[in-house]
């Protein structure tokens, strides 16, 4: 999801920050409503997603929607309550299995399906789930989520959705949970003849029938819920194929009539992106599914292969460079950082929100390694570095467990930091390459969990991280060195750290490039004068601190 600044009126940027679907804000007393949206409840954990169908009708001039979504599972024990989820002010008119109308206890935003059938373990089911309503607006998105309903300066609708953090049952009915991804979804939308929906996948089949047409796109690969999305407007279409690590990629743009010429020129970021990330991160995840840019009303989101763009052609964050170095308007923020969660979030997904940093922190530093393949290692690292003022520091990285919280938004750029150190300590490029590429291997359309990620990379770096995932994800506190020099002595010592940490770091000591190995106690190193000049390489996100 993406990434929240806040700016003056004149776009001056006056504080950054980031917030998410207003998940983001500090919460600490929680609901039971939380815990069902957040939990892995025994009305969920009984049974295993397979397919989706969602067929909906969207009505633009009245904000309404109608449809149904058709769910396939397998039983993985005997249960006979089953949890679907969609928010008010949706309602569920009807649920059936095999033809017969079931019951539904309706608990706020959780409704619990009462089977008749027998569920018996390993066997293959089907509910159908009707729904109807004029769906939550989003009044700011992405912060907010639900549908965004605008026109286009040709007076022709133009709507989008989106409901990272929020959910995906802002919209439609669902099994609204992380951890478990449906196989292959089929996505029909019903919208006025005079319009398009794009939504994810490929496109199968356009069925017209007079006043309205329905676009039917169907989804090859494991899905996260809140990566399904539908989009409709004046569209125009243009393409190319990209020649990939695994052949021929399909990559489809989807813009406003009016804007295909502008687009063509500023979406050559794009098969850039595609190059540098599959070099990074290895093959694009979903080749069979194709990449598709599509123009929306609001800035942008990361729905798999289908990543919608609102940057208004423009270079940076809204034609801002967020790192105030100047490479950040090398490239269009929206489409380098949104494309990059086809790896970090669509491809490797966490198992529960808490976890989100996986998404967010993986992705704000794909846009440094963008850089690093186009410009070189130091726009890249000047660009990390440069968003370091933007870091609070209040709460951790990591929220909080089984209630549907995200951690702080310091998981963008403390995150992509604390990434940029690790890098450091590896002191290997290549082999810092080869274990990005060999994560989305390993966790190839995988819900993950942030305890899998650190044993990951511990097994493959060889170093005992877990003081340093404590530090940077599970504490406020940035590591501080602690030194002094006297008398041709060089003093050092971390501080505000926690337990056992011991991270080497790179230092400067007239001009000869050395590693030192800070504890909580003091070391210390001999010098030849008591003029040395000493520094620490910036590449490394701690405090220092300078004892007289």
């Amino acid at each position: 999801m993406k990434y929240r600044f806040i700016f003056t009126i004149s776009f001056t940027l006056c504080a950054l920050s980031t917030f998410s679907q207003g998940l983001m804000s500090e919460k600490n007393n929680f609901t039971k409503q939380d815990t069902l949206r957040g939990s892995i409840t025994p009305e969920r954990i009984w049974w295993d997603l397979s397919y989706y169908h969602l067929d909906i009708e969207v009505n633009p001039d009245k904000k309404f929607i109608s449809g149904k979504n058709t769910i396939k599972y397998k039983v993985l024990k005997p249960y006979k309550s089953l949890q679907i989820d969609l928010q008010s002010p949706l309602k569920i008119t009807k649920v059936t299995q095999d033809g017969k109308g079931l019951k539904v206890i309706h608990n706020g935003n959780a409704h619990f399906v009462q089977l008749i059938k027998n569920q018996k373990i390993g066997n293959k089911e089907t509910v159908i789930v009707h729904y109807q309503g004029y769906p939550k607006e989003a009044k700011n998105a992405p912060w907010d989520g639900g549908f965004t309903w605008k026109k286009d300066k040709n007076g022709n609708h133009f709507v989008a959705t989106s409901c990272q953090g929020l959910g995906a049952s802002v919209w439609w009915p669902c099994k609204d949970h992380m951890y478990d991804e449906v196989e292959n979804m089929r996505i029909s939308v019903t919208v006025p003849s005079h319009l398009t929906d794009v939504s994810n996948g490929k496109l199968e089949s356009i069925v017209d029938h007079g006043k309205t047409k329905t676009y039917n796109w169907f989804v090859n690969n494991p899905i996260n819920n809140y990566g399904v999305n539908v989009n409709i407007g004046n569209y125009a279409h243009f393409s190319e194929i990209y020649k990939g690590e695994k052949g021929d990629l399909d990559m489809d743009y989807y813009v406003l009539k009016g804007n295909v010429e502008k687009a063509k020129e500023h979406f050559k970021d794009a098969p850039k992106m595609m190059k540098a990330f599959e070099h990074w991160f290895g093959p694009y995840p979903f080749y069979e599914d194709g990449f598709k840019l599509v123009e929306v009303p609001y800035l942008g989101m990361e729905h798999q292969s289908s990543v919608t763009y609102g940057n208004q052609y423009k270079k940076g964050y809204l034609g801002t460079d967020l790192s105030k170095t100047g490479w950040g308007l090398k490239f269009d923020f929206i489409i380098i950082h949104e494309a990059g969660h086809e790896w970090f979030a669509n491809n490797i997904t966490n198992k529960d929100i808490a976890d989100m940093w996986i998404h967010e922190s993986f992705t704000n530093y794909s846009e440094s390694l963008f850089l690093d393949y186009y410009y070189g290692k130091k726009a890249a690292s000047e660009y990390v570095i440069g968003l370091r003022k933007s870091i609070r520091n209040k709460t951790t990285i990591i929220g909080k467990y089984d209630v549907n919280n995200e951690g702080s938004g310091d998981m963008y750029n403390k995150g992509g930091n604390f990434l940029h150190t690790l890098r450091q300590l590896i002191n290997n490029d290549e082999k810092w390459r080869l274990i990005l590429r060999k994560m989305n291997k390993e966790f190839y359309h995988q819900t993950v969990t942030t305890v899998q990620i650190e044993d990951f990379l511990c097994k493959e770096t060889n170093i005992d991280l877990s003081a340093f995932f404590n530090q940077y994800l599970r504490d406020i506190r940035i590591p501080t060195l602690e030194y002094t020099i006297k008398n041709d002595v060089l003093k050092y010592r971390w501080t505000k750290v926690v337990s056992n940490f011991k991270m080497p770091l790179k230092v400067i000591i007239n001009n000869k490039i050395q590693w030192i190995y800070p504890t909580e106690n003091w070391q210390k190193i001999v010098l030849k004068n008591n003029n040395s000049i000493f520094n620490i390489d910036p590449n490394f996100y701690i405090y220092q601190k300078k004892i007289n």
